[in-house]
């Protein structure tokens, strides 16, 4: 079946896509209000001698708080497991997706966790499909930092809360830019990608996957979309991006759900100044709303005063809790914001 003809399909299969209600000013400012985290904490995990840490993910599974994030070691991405009773303070346990495969993803498998409970402020666990946990990965073969092309591939597992390798899906890669029916934005590298399960399978499908990807285009970054009923087999979803500022980067999307809204926390690079946090609303899952106010997060002191971005939001017992990826004098570091102020230890401090 020919690419385009199974977008008519899909599109054809989405019922409050056609005419989704429209995203207010009132809207927007209300998710602002609900998600705004004003105070720093510091550096929650810092990577270990010689190495680069980034993108957190945060789940809660059997009464503790996880976090799978990326670790760079000069050759390329591994994934890895910590740990918190409490959200502040973590502890390494080791490694969940290992460079040496020797097929497509040899030397990059940066990990980010799949169908979490989109719920604001509910669970905040992971769900499970075909008895199994699910995380997609960036991979790829040729040593360096990101370096061109990167696809998506898929990891399980029956312990998410376990310091052991993930299971990867034999069937990898399940989106790659050279593709037959890539789009001109992706047609480069598929970076960090997010998958949420629909219960209403508002889009054909129970299954949604979100990811920025690379167009020989400026080169810049933009946030597209594809759908699943397995997991496995995925079908790109429109034919022009969710989320293009034109330049610089638009990227690491995670979807949540507040009230009646769908949220995608991203963040933003170059088509303003440094890199932030922002987000975007919609009603559909497909048509999206920027929010064009203050930034969640931006750089504001000496440990994130290059970058502070690539979010990942918690809401736990009333607090908001805002962990990103800072860049400054302490190196590339995982830190926190919070909706309200926490004791931090000095030397986690952003000074």
């Amino acid at each position: 079946m020919k690419p385009l003809l199974v977008l008519a399909i899909v599109a054809a299969a989405m019922p409050s896509a056609a005419q989704p209600r429209e995203v207010t000013p009132e809207d927007l400012e209300r998710v602002y209000e609900e998600v705004k985290t004003s105070h720093r904490y510091g550096v929650v995990l810092e990577g270990e001698p010689g190495t680069m840490v980034d993108s957190p993910s945060v789940f809660r599974h059997d009464d503790r708080w996880y976090m799978v994030y990326i670790q760079f070691n000069n050759i390329g991405y591994e994934t890895f497991l910590a740990e918190s009773d409490d959200l502040l303070a973590w502890r390494k346990t080791r490694r969940i997706l290992s460079q040496g495969s020797g097929s497509w993803d040899d030397k990059q498998v940066a990990g980010y966790i799949a169908l979490q409970n989109t719920e604001w402020g509910g669970s905040a666990g992971l769900g499970r499909h075909n008895g199994r946990y699910w995380l997609s990965y960036l991979g790829g073969a040729l040593e360096g930092y990101e370096t061109d092309p990167l696809a998506v591939g898929l990891a399980s597992t029956t312990a998410p809360n376990e310091p052991i390798e993930w299971t990867r899906l034999e069937d990898n890669p399940l989106l790659h830019p050279h593709d037959e029916d890539a789009r001109w934005f992706e047609a480069v590298t598929i970076y960090k990608s997010h998958i949420i399960r629909d219960p209403d399978e508002m889009l054909g499908a129970p299954f949604v996957m979100y990811y920025n990807a690379k167009s020989k285009v400026k080169e810049a970054e933009r946030i597209a979309m594809a759908v699943s009923r397995d997991l496995v087999h995925w079908k790109r979803l429109g034919v022009e991006p969710v989320i293009d500022n034109e330049s610089g980067i638009s990227g690491d999307p995670q979807i949540v759900r507040i009230d009646d809204l769908w949220v995608m926390f991203y963040f933003g690079a170059f088509w303003r100044p440094n890199a932030f946090d922002t987000f975007a609303v919609s009603t559909d899952l497909v048509h999206w709303t920027q929010w064009e106010g203050p930034h969640l997060v931006e750089p504001s002191k000496p440990g994130d005063q290059k970058y502070a971005h690539k979010p990942w939001l918690i809401k736990h017992d009333g607090v908001v809790y805002h962990f990103y990826c800072a860049v400054g004098d302490q190196g590339r570091v995982i830190a926190l914001a919070t909706s309200k102020r926490m004791s931090s230890p000095t030397s986690f401090d952003l000074r």
